[in-house]
């Protein structure tokens, strides 16, 4: 007797790949929407790995990259891999991945001082006025300048390993806020925020006369 194929075995072959396709190309078209933000993308440092194995040495690179689209938003990520575009490209799509969003005053600066701390790492971060540029180190420039802010103070006041120093920045950035923030978590409005600080030295010279 002839062997009959049951009616839906090639049909949902045919469908399961056509599902995965469409799978592949949402993914595809997500990726390039992502790339389609015009995104700034800074190598911070790179470190070279050598394991030893029975036959010599094997080298792999570590790469460390900050990624920002220069309105507000920055992300980190790590990558390691036998070569050094790898690495590269890897850190890039997990910076991708966990870009937070930070407020600033004016778009250039941060709304107040703020200090981070990551392992060993603590850094300081201070607003500045219009013309200070980017006083930073190396690590810490990247993050900004990728970030988008032009006038910002930073001071690194513990370890100078490029990891700790850019996590710790980050754990800086993570805790800024905005006025417009504070008023919404305190159910009052934006001038009533700020007039509080414009009325102290009015209140103060009353206080005096």
């Amino acid at each position: 007797m002839a062997y009959a194929p049951r009616s839906g075995g090639e049909g949902g072959g045919e469908g399961g790949r056509e599902r995965r396709g469409r799978r592949r190309d949402g993914n595809e078209n997500r990726q390039e929407r992502q790339d389609g933000d015009e995104l700034k993308d800074k190598l911070v440092t790179i470190n070279r790995v050598a394991k030893v194995v029975k036959g010599g040495r094997r080298f792999s690179f570590a790469a460390l990259v900050v990624v920002g689209d220069e309105k507000g938003r920055v992300g980190w990520g790590a990558g390691k891999a036998r070569e050094v575009p790898e690495a590269i490209r890897k850190a890039t799509e997990r910076a991708k991945r966990t870009m937070i969003r930070v407020p600033m005053r004016e778009g250039r600066t941060l709304h107040h001082d703020v200090i981070g701390e990551f392992g060993a790492g603590r850094v300081i971060l201070r607003a500045a006025p219009a013309g200070t540029g980017i006083i930073a180190g190396g690590p810490m420039r990247a993050v900004f300048e990728t970030l988008g802010m032009g006038d910002v103070v930073a001071k690194c006041l513990g370890s100078a390993n490029p990891h700790n120093m850019v996590k710790a920045t980050f754990a800086a950035l993570s805790r800024c806020t905005s006025p417009r923030a504070v008023a919404a978590r305190r159910g009052k409005k934006v001038a009533d925020i700020l007039g509080q600080k414009k009325d102290a030295p009015e209140a103060t010279e009353a206080a005096s006369v």
